[in-house]
């Protein structure tokens, strides 16, 4: 596994984990906060089934 797509990935995870945490913190964008966490959290889980998935084929 390639280190900088994973270290993306992880980026992206936890940056989704803190807008889940701060969603009710942001008074009238609840909700878009709180998708932008999910949408971060699926691209982060993206990025290893198919980029690095392709990538490690050979084994």
């Amino acid at each position: 596994m390639s280190v900088f797509p994973f270290l993306i990935a992880m980026a992206l995870f936890v940056f989704g984990m803190w807008l889940f945490g701060i969603a009710d913190a942001v008074p009238g964008f609840e909700a878009l906060v709180f998708f932008g966490g999910i949408v971060c959290v699926a691209i982060a889980l993206a990025i290893p089934v198919n980029i690095l998935g392709r990538r490690e084929s050979g084994v």
